[in-house]
């Protein structure tokens, strides 16, 4: 044991669950809510909370009740009870996906109060410090590889019925791989959206690239995703 060993019934190891579920869940929320993402501070101190607490209770029902509880189904409930408020986290606006992290980190909430309710306070703790540093280290280990990268989704915003054929052909033209290319034309034959994932050729620079093609006929903007 890293800690201190909780897993025994008695008043004082469950109030050092319940707590340690409170500031470990109450951290991650805060940590997302200082970047004002997710629901903050209270949504995952409760959700990790509550987590705890159902296996407190699977526990005490051991306990009291030998061999009618099952706390691996509790827990189960727990996880997949929690992906309701995670859905509820997740937004579609326009071309991009907002608040999956979001979603994720109620449901590692959930997961750390399981851990926290049990007893196995050090897996909890180890867990949220990996999770934070990595929520931290992770985005500028990305940019600095997707600097690198070859390949690009673009979002594009065109306002001519022929553009697409135009902007398709360009692409190949100039050695673009395209691996996909979604036309979207809700908004009438006078306005549609492009969304494209393309393998540029070595020789081209991403930038100076982009700036070429927004200045295509009928093109009006071009955002990397």
């Amino acid at each position: 044991m890293l800690f201190m060993d909780v897993t025994a019934w008695n008043m004082r190891n469950i109030v050092i669950r319940m707590l340690t579920a409170m500031v470990l869940g109450g951290v991650i929320g805060i940590d997302r809510g200082a970047k004002r993402r997710g629901g903050g501070a209270r949504t995952d101190a409760a959700v990790c909370i509550g987590a705890a607490l159902v296996m407190i209770t699977g526990q005490y029902m051991e306990i009291r009740f030998p061999g009618l509880a099952d706390l691996s189904r509790m827990a189960s409930q727990v996880i997949s009870g929690v992906g309701f408020l995670g859905a509820g986290s997740i937004l579609v606006s326009g071309h991009q996906v907002k608040g999956l992290t979001s979603a994720a980190g109620i449901w590692f909430c959930a997961c750390i109060g399981l851990a926290v309710g049990i007893g196995f306070v050090d897996g909890a703790f180890l867990a949220t410090v990996i999770l934070l540093a990595g929520l931290h280290l992770l985005p500028l280990v990305e940019e600095k590889i997707y600097q690198y990268s070859r390949y690009l989704t673009l979002y594009v915003e065109a306002d001519e019925g022929g553009a697409s054929a135009e902007f398709l052909h360009h692409l190949k033209m100039d050695g673009c791989k395209v691996d996909r290319f979604d036309v979207d034309k809700s908004g009438g034959m006078q306005s549609f959206t492009i969304l494209t994932t393309i393998r540029l050729p070595k020789e081209l620079n991403r930038d100076e690239y982009i700036e070429e093609l927004s200045r295509l006929n009928g093109i009006q903007s071009i955002d990397i995703m």
